[in-house]
């Protein structure tokens, strides 16, 4: 098999791991005030992410790095097109991190309670924008004969792109309520559990949708319809798992759901990494990806490397797998404002 192509598929499993794991660090980011209604169900929530989001986000990394090394046009021609909302993106992603270790330096509520938005509000971002810019992906944008973007943000906003957006929202909600249901006990549990069955089924009405549209209007090969199918059958039972009270199974068919979407995606820009308005001028897996030796070199490096990487996180959830409840949660040891 090409190399090219080799990278192609695997710049698609490293999105697949990032959106399956930073799915629900999202969900649960943006269910703090929903599910954890004071301030220990608040750090209940908070604490079921709080050893495994940072390296969930080591996915995204991978997953840009490896698409400057095999695809420097790609990387370009994308990162330049879509640069205020990955700008937006990133300033989320950096301002959460800052807020999640802040949170509890301080006793004191408007403390908490200012960081606390900022960790609902950096949630809330990526999860609209990266359904937005995915499926702009599989639109198309305006490029030149140069390859470079020449629209403007708000070409970016199509009803198709926005509906992308609430694709990604409504599945990262029922991701972040049912690993919620997994991880915690007690009220914070049966809240989370309620949450799911909900957000289960209006990730399967959104989702159905622009599945659809995205199949009929934009996909450029026909295969993809197995995606589809893949996708609506796993949504389809991860609401149907909620509704049975099996949340293992839930979590498990949400991630198969995103597998299938990301399929769908990849598969329907296909042989174009970025499709343009005019197929003419699209960047394609060949006269967008690196030479022969630089993607031999980076293949031998990804087999040595990606299952130490696996081995390492796999066994981060494997020590923090057990579920936590308020009354886990200690009295207040922070500092507190000096009274003057």
């Amino acid at each position: 098999m090409d190399l090219a192509l080799v990278w192609f598929i695997l710049i698609a499993v490293l999105w697949t791991g990032y959106l399956v794991l930073e799915g629900f660090d999202f969900g649960v980011g943006m269910l703090m005030p929903i599910i954890g209604r004071s301030n220990k169900g608040r750090r209940v929530v908070l604490n079921t992410i709080g050893p495994v989001w940072d390296g969930n986000e080591v996915w995204l990394l991978t997953a840009g790095g490896a698409t400057f090394a095999a695809f420097p046009e790609w990387y370009a021609t994308m990162f330049s097109g879509f640069y205020l909302p990955l700008l937006l993106i990133l300033l989320a992603l950096i301002v959460r991190a800052v807020a999640i270790e802040y949170r509890g330096k301080i006793n004191d509520e408007t403390w908490r309670g200012r960081w606390d938005w900022v960790i609902i509000g950096s949630a809330w971002v990526p999860a609209i924008l990266w359904g937005v810019a995915f499926a702009n992906l599989v639109r198309g944008v305006n490029l030149d004969a140069d390859h470079q973007y020449v629209g403007n943000f708000f070409d970016l906003l199509s009803p198709f792109a926005l509906l992308g957006g609430a694709v990604t929202l409504a599945i990262f909600l029922s991701h972040g309520a049912i690993f919620l249901s997994l991880k915690t006990d007690g009220e914070i549990r049966e809240r989370s559990e309620a949450f799911a069955r909900k957000a289960s089924l209006a990730a399967v009405a959104v989702a159905g949708v622009w599945a659809v549209w995205a199949q009929l209007a934009y996909s450029r090969n026909t295969w993809t319809w197995a995606a589809v199918a893949l996708a609506a059958v796993a949504l389809v039972g991860a609401w149907f798992s909620t509704l049975r009270g099996r949340f293992g199974w839930a979590f498990i068919a949400n991630a198969v759901a995103i597998v299938g979407a990301v399929v769908l995606i990849f598969g329907a820009m296909y042989p174009n990494v970025m499709p343009a308005i005019d197929e003419a001028n699209s960047l394609t897996i060949d006269n967008a990806s690196s030479t022969d030796y630089t993607l031999t070199v980076m293949t031998w490096v990804a087999v040595i490397m990606t299952p130490v990487v696996l081995a390492y996180q796999s066994w981060t959830y494997w020590v923090f797998r057990k579920r936590l409840s308020m009354e886990h949660i200690p009295e207040h040891n922070e500092l507190t404002f000096m009274k003057g």
